[in-house]
């Protein structure tokens, strides 16, 4: 009778602790989707921003349509790419093209003087800090959710109830690790 209550229990213990494997594992994947969509949300403050940069320089530099053509294109692919790898991939040729806008922005003073060019440099300077941290806080909860479906024993319960690793949000080139320097 003794042996049976003690298995008993035994098995209760150990059905209690693969349920609360599984609810942090679970609690976890919730952090990464709501940090993923922290980051959705601050990009779509950027691409919302771009048309009003490209449309308050347009009038400025009429010359330099293939820029502006560049920028809408890479804005597009940036708001089109799917999953995390493409993401970061079509964000940092967003990027890329944003700081070749800001170069050729450099020859116009008029431009620099301008009290809309000043207020969207504000915005833009504080929408990608924003980006960065959003980024960082995605991967740091990426970093702590695939450690802990890789330590044992919760990576046997993880792998029981299927949950993957995770990818990083990883910006691809050297360039793109730097941040766009915005000078009016």
């Amino acid at each position: 009778m003794v042996a049976i209550i003690v298995l008993i229990v035994i098995i209760v213990l150990i059905i209690m602790y693969i349920v609360g494997v599984y609810n942090t594992l679970v609690a976890s994947r919730v952090r990464i989707n709501n940090a993923w969509a922290s980051i959705d949300v601050q990009l779509k403050r950027r691409y919302d921003l771009i048309p009003n940069l490209v449309n308050a320089v347009k009038g400025y530099m009429e010359h330099e349509k293939e820029i502006f053509i560049r920028v809408t294109q890479a804005r597009s692919n940036a708001m089109n790419a799917n999953g995390v790898a493409e993401k970061a991939k079509a964000e940092g040729a967003l990027t890329n093209t944003l700081k070749s806008l800001f170069a050729v922005m450099e020859n116009y003073p008029n431009i620099k003087a301008n009290e809309n060019m000043m207020q969207l440099q504000e915005e833009l300077t504080s929408t990608e800090n924003k980006i960065s941290f959003a980024r960082q806080h995605y991967n740091d909860v990426v970093a702590y959710y695939n450690t802990l479906i890789q330590k044992f024993p919760q990576n046997t319960i993880a792998g029981m109830f299927s949950f993957a690793k995770r990818e990083f949000f990883k910006v691809e080139s050297e360039e793109e690790r730097e941040a766009p320097k915005v000078k009016f």
